[in-house]
């Protein structure tokens, strides 16, 4: 009879399903397809045409099965996650960091969210399955395959004690930008998460009172002072945690983090990664000549979003003197 390990080895779960108060788990083959585009859910688009995943049936599991099945795998140690705030350098970082075939690197991978924010399981349920899913997502598919790097979605900073409490010692990374210059970035092509109700506002901690009462540029605004504020919330109170600014130079970004994670690389390595900045962050082949939008206009209230950043850069700075 052949391993639980042969069987599932290159099947990833990539969505929660609640039907009829029963939840299960869509998985997909990933075959030898690595994690290298900038968004996790492109690659899942990449692996469709696979035979196994072009048949009529798909792939479903327990979460029971889930978790017993990520017990059989060989898989990568989690080094660190990254949280960041959208548009301030987070999938350039993700992109350098996928240019070494000693990282496995996801980024923003959907099921992670959909149990962040379930209320199927009970808090060791849910704590144990994404654990779980982690390894999945990191099962070693290669022998120079060593390290596992998580880029979450901006609105994860709101789970980061929770998360801190399910992965205790793992390093989180806490990526930011001057909001002006993230704020310009939405008004030229939004972001789903600064739409008002496409996401809950309840997720940010935004009334619906508050959503009425703001303009559509206004709210964009909003959702950011709340990413500024979880981000000090969870800073101050943490000890293993580090604040990078896309402002200080996307190299410094890269350095710090691979300083913090505690992960060495060779020369080649660090110059591969280093050689991505040159390039556009969501696409490889062209060449980055600044942002199109840095001279436009916005008609935006930042007097608080703005104050919050200063606080930000305080302890940017304290971080550096040390």
């Amino acid at each position: 009879m052949e391993s639980i390990q042969h069987l599932i080895s290159n099947w990833i779960p990539i969505k929660l399903i609640e039907k009829e108060n029963e939840v299960y788990f869509e998985w997909i083959y990933f075959s030898d397809i690595p994690f290298a585009d900038p968004f996790f859910e492109e690659t899942i688009a990449k692996c469709r045409s696979h035979n196994y995943n072009s048949k009529l049936f798909k792939l479903i599991s327990t979460a029971e099965n889930l978790i017993e099945w990520s017990n059989e795998l060989e898989f990568v140690p989690l080094k660190g996650f990254v949280f960041h705030i959208s548009r301030c350098g987070s999938t350039m970082l993700s992109q350098c960091l996928a240019t070494s075939s000693e990282n496995i690197v996801v980024s923003e991978a959907p099921i992670v969210d959909q149990i962040l924010r379930s209320d199927a399981f009970d808090a060791d349920t849910k704590s144990v399955l994404l654990k779980s899913v982690i390894r999945l997502l990191g099962q070693k598919r290669s022998p120079e395959q060593k390290n596992l790097i998580i880029k979450l979605d901006a609105w994860s900073i709101f789970e980061a004690s929770y998360l801190r409490s399910v992965f205790p010692k793992i390093p989180f990374a806490l990526l930011y930008r001057n909001p002006g210059e993230v704020l310009r970035s939405h008004q030229k092509m939004a972001g789903m998460h600064v739409i008002p109700n496409l996401i809950p506002s309840s997720v940010f901690g935004i009334t619906s009172k508050e959503v009425q009462e703001v303009s559509f540029q206004q709210y964009q605004a909003l959702v950011l002072e709340k990413y500024f504020q979880g981000f000090l919330h969870f800073y101050e109170k943490d000890s293993n945690v580090i604040l990078l600014n896309y402002n200080d130079g996307m190299k410094n970004v890269v350095e710090r983090f691979i300083a913090f994670i505690n992960v060495k690389f060779s020369e080649i390595e660090l110059n591969g990664m280093l050689e991505r900045l040159k390039k556009h962050s969501k696409n490889e082949n062209t060449v980055f000549i600044g942002d199109s939008y840095k001279d436009d206009i916005l008609s935006i209230n930042l007097n608080e979003v703005n104050l919050l950043h200063e606080k930000l850069n305080a302890n940017f700075i304290e971080d550096l003197a040390r």
